[in-house]
C-alpha cells in the first residue's frame, strides 16, 4: 500500500546494471542490496526482460535498480532482449557498466554510449574474485575509456563498499533537493489547494501529484487548506487570511483565477510538475505554437498514465475540445500512453505532454531532447490551458 511517506518511484534515483551475459550483474545486485531481487544462473541470458526493484540504501536514499538483459544477446529474442535493455536507457540517471571477458568492445560503446547522453557511469570489473591478474585487467579497461574501473566481488563483498560511495559522489544533483513548489512558498504560508474529485479521481484516493504536493508543503510547515472546486467561494470566505498561493487542477484554471483573491498567486499540479520533471522555460515556449494550429493541423498528446480512460478526461477529451473549438473540427489528435511515445514527431505541428507524475525527470527530459532534435513544438497540459484561457502570464511558475 502507498502512503503519504512513501517515495513513488517516478521520484526515485533509477540505476541501471549493463553487461554481457552472465558478466555477474544480477549477482552484484543481490550482493550491493543484500537481497535475492534477481534470479542468478550459471545459463546466459537468465536475465530477459529488465527487472526493477524499488530500494532505500543508506547513503543514496530511494532509488530503484534495474537489472538489464545482456547486450550481446544473440538470435531474433536475443534483438528483443537488447532493444528492452537500450530502452531502460531513457529513464536512468545512472549506469552501472561491468566488464568482463577479453574483448571489451560491446562494453566501451555502452560507456561511451551513456557518456554521449549525459548520464554518469560507473565502470566495474566484475568476478574480481576469479581474476588471476586483475591489476592488468584494470588497466586495460582505464586504457581503453580513460576511467578507472572499479574491481568487485559479488562473492566476498569486496568493492561493494566502494561502489556505494562511488554511485553517491555521482548523484544528479537534482536530486539531492527536488522541490515541486520551489520557491512560491514557505514556513507558515496559508497554500490553498482546489481539487476537484470528477470522475476521473480514483474512488477514496487522490491522485499523485494531490499526494506528492500535500507531501511537500507539510514538510515546509506550510499552512495546508484544500477544497474542491464548487466549494472555492465558500472556503476563502472562512479563512482569516487571503492565501498566499493557490495550487489548482489546470482543468479549473479559469474558474480559479476568476474568483481567487487579487493578492493570491495562483498555479496548477500540472505547471508545477512542468518544472519538477520538465523543463517549464521550454513548454512555455512550445505553447506559443498553439497560435500557429489550424484545422488541418497534427497534435500529438502523450499521457504517461495507462489509466482506463473515462468521459470527461483531460487528455483524450478536455484538450481536443479547447483546440478544436478554437481551430475547426478537422483538427487532428492522436494519443499515446505509458512508454508509447513515437521515435519519429515530425508529422505533428505540436506535441502535448500530460504531467509526468508516474515517469522519472530523466525519462521526460529524454522526451523533450527528441523534440528538441526533431525541431518539433513541444508543451504541456498545464501550459497549454493556461495559454487557451488567457492566464498563462499571469500564473505563478516554480
Amino acid at each position: 500500500m502507498t502512503t503519504l511517506n512513501d517515495t513513488p518511484s517516478a521520484n526515485r534515483l533509477h540505476i541501471g546494471f549493463y553487461g554481457k551475459r552472465n558478466a555477474g550483474k544480477s549477482s552484484l545486485i543481490n550482493a550491493f542490496t543484500g537481497q535475492e531481487v534477481s534470479i542468478v544462473s550459471e545459463i546466459a541470458g537468465t536475465t530477459t526482460d529488465p527487472v526493477n526493484k524499488a530500494m532505500e540504501i543508506h547513503g543514496i536514499g530511494p532509488c530503484v535498480l534495474i537489472d538489464t538483459a545482456g547486450f550481446d544477446d544473440i538470435g531474433e529474442l536475443g534483438k528483443i532482449r537488447v532493444e528492452k535493455t537500450e530502452k531502460t536507457a531513457e529513464k536512468i540517471d545512472i549506469a552501472i557498466v561491468l566488464f568482463s571477458g577479453d574483448d571489451i568492445t560491446l562494453e566501451c560503446r555502452w560507456y561511451e554510449f551513456f557518456t554521449s547522453k549525459n548520464i554518469p557511469v560507473v565502470p566495474v570489473v566484475s568476478k574480481a574474485d576469479l581474476l588471476i591478474n586483475g591489476a592488468a585487467y584494470v588497466f586495460k579497461v582505464r586504457n581503453k575509456i580513460g576511467v578507472k574501473p572499479i574491481q568487485v566481488s559479488a562473492v566476498d563483498g569486496s568493492g561493494i563498499d566502494k561502489l556505494k560511495e562511488e554511485l553517491i559522489r555521482v548523484i544528479p544533483a537534482e536530486y539531492n533537493a527536488p522541490t515541486i513548489t520551489g520557491g512560491l512558498c514557505g514556513e507558515d504560508d496559508l497554500v490553498l489547494l482546489v481539487m476537484p474529485q470528477d470522475i476521473q479521481a480514483p474512488k477514496g484516493r487522490l491522485i499523485l501529484p494531490q499526494v506528492q504536493t500535500i507531501r511537500e508543503l507539510l514538510d515546509k510547515k506550510c499552512v495546508v487548506a484544500s477544497c474542491t472546486t464548487d466549494k472555492l467561494t465558500q472556503t476563502l470566505g472562512s479563512l482569516s487570511r487571503e492565501p498566499k498561493l493557490i495550487i489548482t487542477d489546470s482543468q479549473v484554471f479559469d474558474y480559479v483565477y476568476k474568483n481567487k483573491p487579487q493578492s493570491s498567486m495562483l498555479t496548477s499540479f500540472s505547471v508545477l510538475f512542468a518544472a519538477y520533471k520538465g523543463d517549464l522555460s521550454y513548454y512555455i515556449e512550445g505553447a506559443k505554437a498553439i497560435d500557429n494550429l489550424n484545422e488541418h493541423s497534427r497534435v500529438l498528446i502523450a499521457e504517461c498514465c495507462t489509466h482506463a480512460p473515462l468521459s470527461e478526461d483531460i487528455g483524450r477529451v478536455k484538450i481536443p475540445r479547447l483546440l478544436r473549438k478554437r481551430f475547426g473540427e478537422g483538427l487532428k489528435v492522436d494519443m499515446t500512453s505509458g512508454t508509447d511515445f513515437p521515435a519519429d514527431l515530425t508529422p505533428y505541428d505540436l506535441v502535448i505532454q500530460c504531467g509526468g507524475c508516474m515517469f522519472n525527470r530523466t525519462y521526460i527530459l529524454n522526451r523533450i531532447d527528441r523534440a528538441k532534435e526533431q525541431k518539433v513544438p513541444m508543451t504541456n497540459y498545464g501550459v497549454t490551458i493556461a495559454h487557451i484561457t488567457g492566464i498563462l502570464d499571469d500564473i505563478a511558475k516554480p
